[in-house]
């Protein structure tokens, strides 16, 4: 356990020493001369040195008060910064990374909610499909999309999203679609799945095997007219555009569905995944982390 004078008596010290003046240091502290008087007799006491000759004037320092004022000046100086640094801390963004495709087609649409709820708090959204590690401080808080929570964080299952066979309108009043088999002729929009080792991927493989048991004629996918996409995003894109049927999640294009740009082609989906809301345990930030956590699930 450190053994150290008041606090009290080192600011005095420390301020008469800078300014080699009592009535100066009290000036600087609010209190009185005499009250920096005594507070450095009493660390005199505590020290069992003079700190100041104080006759003849000018004040002046003695051999050791010379070589405790460098180390205090030092400190308050550390102390001033380190408090100034909390204090900007605070007004730096919440930096949040999630998917591209979930930045893009539902948190970014929303964010308007979250600077009207909290005006003071900026956020700093990083859009990749890279993992950041957040134990690292690459960011505060993680939206992961992933088919079980991710280990080693506090996590929270926003919800999970369902893949419809999804188009236009017009493409299905152009060439109705009634059956799995009615997808002969049509373009299937591909998107980035088919080169993930994800056993769970909702590709349209594993669609047209699932639809194969309800309707042995549904098509083999070689027969039918393809497009592929990397990016999810430029597949969601395609399928806007009425470039043929994705295999698409319903929180994506959750917009179109309930304004009837786009419609589900077949009743039979594939499950997907999980949007979890993840950041480390015990986060420094733990009541702004806590506030857009909060803030998340309201508008979900």
């Amino acid at each position: 356990m450190r053994k150290l004078p008041p606090l009290g008596a080192l600011r005095a010290f420390e301020a008469a020493a800078r300014r080699l003046s009592f009535k100066a240091a009290a000036d600087e502290l609010g209190v009185s001369p005499t009250a920096i008087s005594h507070q450095i007799r009493h660390l005199e006491a505590c020290c069992g040195r003079a700190l100041f000759r104080r006759r003849p004037r000018p004040l002046l320092l003695t051999a050791h008060g010379e070589r405790l004022y460098p180390v205090l000046k030092e400190g308050f100086d550390r102390f001033a910064a380190a408090l100034a640094g909390l204090g900007t801390e605070a007004e730096q963004p919440l930096r949040v990374t999630t998917t591209n495709a979930f930045a893009h087609r539902w948190l970014v649409p929303r964010l308007k909610l979250w600077r009207e709820s909290h005006p003071n708090v900026a956020l700093d959204v990083i859009g990749t499909d890279a993992v950041c590690d957040l134990h690292a401080g690459e960011a505060d808080i993680a939206i992961r999309y992933q088919f079980a929570p991710p280990a080693g964080l506090a996590t929270h299952e926003l919800f999970r999203d369902t893949f419809w066979p999804i188009c236009t309108p017009e493409l299905l009043r152009a060439t109705p679609i009634g059956m799995p088999a009615d997808l002969a002729g049509h373009t299937l929009v591909h998107m980035g799945w088919g080169q993930s080792s994800e056993p769970h991927a909702p590709t349209w493989r594993r669609w047209l095997d699932a639809a194969r048991t309800l309707d042995p004629a549904t098509p083999a996918s070689a027969s039918m007219g393809t497009l592929r996409f990397r990016e999810e995003l430029h597949a969601i894109e395609a399928v806007i555009a009425g470039q043929g049927i994705g295999i698409l999640s319903d929180v994506l294009v959750a917009r179109e569905l309930a304004n009837g740009a786009l419609v589900k082609a077949l009743d039979l989906p594939l499950p997907g995944f999980g949007f979890y809301l993840a950041h480390v345990p015990d986060h420094s930030r733990h009541a702004v982390v806590n506030a857009f956590q909060a803030w998340v699930c309201s508008v979900a």
